[in-house]
């Protein structure tokens, strides 16, 4: 009888734990479910370097500029024709369901009215005035979720440890180093309980380790001020809601559950007058629709000109983009990952019940487009935007073999999109498919 007791307590115990997970597992799900059905966001890095229009905070970290001359560009920090309204109009319009302002970078430079720092553009620069809390009350009213960059070390703060790559101001000092911490914590609380985020893009935090950063005291605070916040991997120690590599467009999906690409416009984060490399419409479309099939986004990078305006490239990106997003938002926000590769030579995208396949394609195709390997019946093929219905055949199917045959769909030139047209195929079920050798004729 004891036995049996005890086995029936170690039983319920285990039922208890598991769902405990599985009860945590559903949380972080609904949490992170705007995140990932977002696909697109915008990054604003603006701050003074946009002034000389040089790298920010890393050209005098680099030597490239001396620290003091580098400051020197707070006195050309104006945000005169600063417009946050036109702003959040702009990236609503652009088809991005949110945004990420760097409200301070790693040179220090705060973009609200900071109570612990004297390095605020509210002190230190011609703005004089907090430019996070109206971009904050923009986004709001026009739905799009909030985003703030936050850079955990700071090169100018005096208790923070490192000013350039080959200087240390002293080192080995935890007192002191401890003292930075707690600044970073409350600069952190004015941001959470002034413009509660919906979001912490964090950066900076290679130079010292997680237990140093107190990320995970720094994290359990994050929640207790919201507790639905989502936090970038950059925090630090495993303790991140999502992956984000940067710049370079990954070939395999990350090794995340959810993640966003963030990438320039052209080749700086930051303004700068001398960089004109900027990336055609379609060229960022094509990346973004990459990002999509991986079942990740897109957060594209935009740099404010030191008096607020955006530069007239980088609104026509966001405008190409909200003519193509608009055309073809069903295939984009309520889609996951596509299928795998290989089944047709194009990038795809799932529906949350997996009965469509999106197909993307940024290229006319020779007479027809196959789809290889789809076990599924089409039940209805149409060009999403247009509204055009296609035909299809299947070749190639024999009657004993369980390898299915090749569905050819014929587009005619006229529903081409400019930049990426894309099809939807209406299967008689979830997509199935054959992922096998082959078949070998045994009786015929």
């Amino acid at each position: 009888m004891k036995n049996w007791k005890k086995e029936i307590v170690l039983l319920l115990t285990g039922w208890l734990m598991l769902g405990s997970v599985f009860g945590q597992d559903s949380k972080e799900d609904a949490k992170m479910e705007w995140f990932q059905d977002a696909k697109l966001g915008i990054f604003l890095h603006w701050g003074i370097y946009a002034v000389n229009g040089i790298d920010e905070s890393w050209s005098f970290f680099n030597d490239y500029i001396s620290y003091e001359d580098y400051m020197k560009q707070l006195d050309g920090f104006t945000a005169a024709n600063y417009d946050p309204q036109k702003w959040a109009e702009l990236i609503s319009e652009s088809g991005a369901k949110y945004a990420v302002i760097t409200a301070k970078h790693h040179d220090g430079v705060a973009l609200w009215d900071s109570k612990v720092s004297d390095l605020t553009v509210v002190k230190k620069t011609p703005a004089k005035r907090d430019l996070i809390g109206p971009f904050m009350e923009a986004l709001e009213e026009k739905g799009v979720k909030k985003g703030l960059y936050y850079s955990v070390l700071d090169w100018s703060h005096p208790d923070y440890d490192r000013q350039t790559r080959v200087k240390y101001r002293y080192k080995n000092d935890p007192e002191r180093f401890q003292k930075f911490v707690d600044f970073n914590f409350k600069q952190l609380e004015e941001l959470s309980l002034n413009y509660h985020p919906d979001l912490y893009w964090f950066d900076g935090d290679w130079e010292h380790k997680a237990e140093q950063w107190k990320s995970k005291e720094l994290k359990e605070q994050l929640i207790k001020w919201n507790p639905n916040i989502i936090v970038n991997s950059r925090i630090g120690g495993g303790l991140g809601d999502y992956a984000t590599p940067e710049q370079g467009v990954p070939v395999a999906r990350p090794n995340s559950k959810y993640w966003e690409l963030c990438l320039t416009m052209n080749n700086s984060w930051g303004y700068q007058h001398n960089d004109h490399a900027y990336k055609t419409p379609n060229e960022l479309l094509r990346i973004f629709v990459d990002c999509l099939h991986m079942g990740g986004n897109l957060l594209l990078d935009v740099g404010p000109k030191p008096d607020g305006t955006i530069p007239e490239e980088a609104e026509n990106i966001l405008k190409e983009f909200g003519r193509w997003t608009s055309k073809h938002a069903s295939a984009i926000y309520d889609t996951q990952a596509g299928i795998p590769e290989g089944h047709v030579f194009a990038p795809t995208t799932l529906s949350k019940d997996k009965t469509i396949l999106y197909i993307y394609l940024d290229y006319k195709v020779n007479e027809s487009l196959v789809i290889k390997g789809l076990k599924n019946k089409i039940n209805r093929i149409w060009v999403v935007g247009d509204g055009t219905k296609l035909e299809h055949r299947e070749v190639g199917k024999m009657y004993w073999s369980k390898v299915p045959g090749l569905k050819y769909i014929d587009i005619p030139e006229s529903v081409y999109d400019k930049d990426i047209t894309v099809l939807a195929v209406l299967l008689d079920g979830e997509v199935d498919l054959y992922r096998e050798e082959g078949h070998v004729i045994e009786s015929n």
